[in-house]
């Protein structure tokens, strides 16, 4: 038996009843791809010009540093005018090429015939601005050295003093003078060298003073001989002057 009816398509409607559809989408995490940039040649250059030349300037400075010349390095105190001695001069090696002023080892027995313009401290690279070629204590005056035992010299006698030398003995050894007498007034010390321990309880002190060219031949005698004291002025006599 047949049916009367049919089979009947209901079209879809737009009524409240019909689910929206979502939009398409891509899957999480994938973009469109965008067009790929405009590359920038000059730029690139330029990057590659920066790092080659900080490559070449980090090389020439480690080149530089690498470069050592041997310098004077003073290792004991030098006092102003004195005469610059040997044994106050070690070797060191400084770096070339940065500026820094020093006088090349190569020089050390020429500094030794020159003065220090002011007082030189121990660790001091030297230059040339430190040393002048004649002393003002020295200018004018006789240079000489006397070779002075305990009881002659005050024991805190220091390069740079001005000292009084006297006559402690007479006329011996036809010497001129009188016991008590100055021999020299004034007189500056420019250089004190103190024996080794090894040399012995009876082992001279070696000092070199600058006076009035009169007076070096009676305290020459008289040191000679061994009948001179030394005295230091007051204060050291700093702020007199040899003369």
């Amino acid at each position: 038996m047949s049916s009367d009816r049919g089979t009947t398509y209901r079209p879809l409607t737009s009524g409240p009843e019909q689910a929206t559809w979502p939009e398409p989408t891509l899957p999480t995490g994938r973009r469109v791809p965008s067009a790929p940039r405009e590359r920038k040649p000059v730029l690139a250059a330029l990057a590659v010009l920066l790092v080659a030349g900080g490559a070449l300037g980090a090389g020439f400075l480690v080149t530089q540093n690498a470069k050592r010349v041997a310098a004077i390095e003073i290792v004991t105190q030098v006092s102003e005018g004195q005469q610059i001695p040997q044994s106050a001069m070690q070797r060191v090696q400084v770096a070339a090429g940065t500026g820094v002023n020093y006088v090349p080892w190569s020089e050390a027995s020429q500094v030794a015939r020159f003065y220090a313009a002011n007082a030189i401290p121990p660790g001091t690279l030297l230059n040339g601005a430190m040393v002048i070629r004649a002393s003002g204590v020295t200018v004018g005056k006789d240079v000489l050295g006397l070779a002075l035992k305990d009881g002659q010299l005050p024991g805190n006698l220091q390069i740079s003093d001005h000292i009084d030398i006297y006559d402690v003995a007479g006329a011996s050894g036809n010497c001129p003078g009188r016991p008590g007498i100055a021999l020299t007034r004034n007189a500056v010390v420019v250089a004190i060298a103190v024996p080794a321990a090894s040399s012995g309880s009876g082992a001279a002190d070696n000092v070199v003073v600058a006076l009035n060219p009169a007076d070096a031949g009676p305290v020459a005698c008289s040191a000679s001989n061994g009948s001179v004291g030394v005295a230091i002025l007051p204060s050291g006599g700093k702020s007199g002057s040899a003369g």
